[in-house]
C-alpha cells in the first residue's frame, strides 16, 4: 500500500466547469485579476469574517498572495480557483482547497464572493463543483469547512452543499483584522461516502 497517490501529488489542477461557472487558476500576471483579489480582501464584509495570515493592503500584496497560491498548487498542498461566470469569464470570487493531505486524504475549504456577485448562489454552486471534484477525481475522503461563529451565510452554504455541522471549535479563528485575539468557529465536514447533496 502506498502512502501517497502520486497522480495527486502536484498541481496545477485542471479547470472545473458546471452550474454556470468555470473554476480556473488565478494569474498573478493579470492586472485585472490582481485588482479583483485586492478589491475582495479590502471589502468590509470580507474583513468581518476573514483574517488572512498576511494582511493585504495593496496590489503588490495581492499579487504576492496569488503567487503564493500558485506555489502551493505546484506542491500539491492547495488548489486555488478563481470563480468565473462560464459565459462571460467575469471574476465572481474565489474557492480554495487548503492544507491538502494526501496521506489522510483531507483538505480544508475556503471561499469568498465579490460584493457584486453576492446573492446569486455563487458560493453554493462553486462549493458543489469543487467538493465533487475533490471527493472523486482528487481522491480525498474528508473535506472540512470552518467559519466564524455568527456567519449565517456560510453556515447555509455549507449545509446546502452537504457539509454537516459537527460542532463549535473554541478560539479556533483569528478575530477580524487581528492576529492576537481568537474567536469561536463552526466546523462542518463532508465525506466522500456522504454522496451528493439533494
Amino acid at each position: 500500500m502506498t502512502d501517497v497517490d502520486d497522480q495527486h501529488r502536484t498541481g496545477p489542477f485542471a479547470p472545473l466547469h458546471g452550474h454556470g461557472l468555470r473554476l480556473c487558476a488565478w494569474e498573478a500576471d493579470s492586472d485585472a485579476q490582481v485588482q479583483d483579489w485586492l478589491r475582495a480582501t479590502l471589502d468590509p464584509e470580507f474583513g468581518r469574517w476573514n483574517t488572512p495570515l498576511t494582511l493585504i493592503h495593496d496590489l503588490d500584496g495581492a499579487r504576492a498572495a496569488i503567487r503564493n497560491k500558485a506555489d502551493q498548487a505546484a506542491q500539491g498542498t492547495s488548489a486555488s480557483y478563481r470563480i468565473t461566470d462560464e459565459a462571460t469569464g467575469t471574476t465572481l470570487g474565489h474557492i480554495g482547497l487548503n492544507m491538502i493531505d494526501h496521506v489522510f486524504r483531507t483538505a480544508r475549504v475556503g471561499y469568498w464572493v465579490l460584493p457584486e456577485a453576492r446573492g446569486r448562489g455563487v458560493a453554493t454552486r462553486a462549493l458543489r463543483l469543487a467538493a465533487r471534484w475533490a471527493l472523486t477525481d482528487l481522491g480525498l475522503h474528508r473535506l472540512e469547512l470552518g467559519h466564524a461563529l455568527g456567519h449565517g451565510a456560510s453556515c447555509t452554504v455549507a449545509e446546502r452543499c452537504g457539509f454537516r455541522y459537527e460542532g463549535t471549535l473554541r478560539g479556533a479563528m483569528f478575530e477580524a483584522g487581528r492576529h492576537d485575539t481568537f474567536r469561536d468557529a463552526h466546523l462542518h465536514a463532508r465525506l466522500a461516502t456522504d454522496g451528493e447533496p439533494g
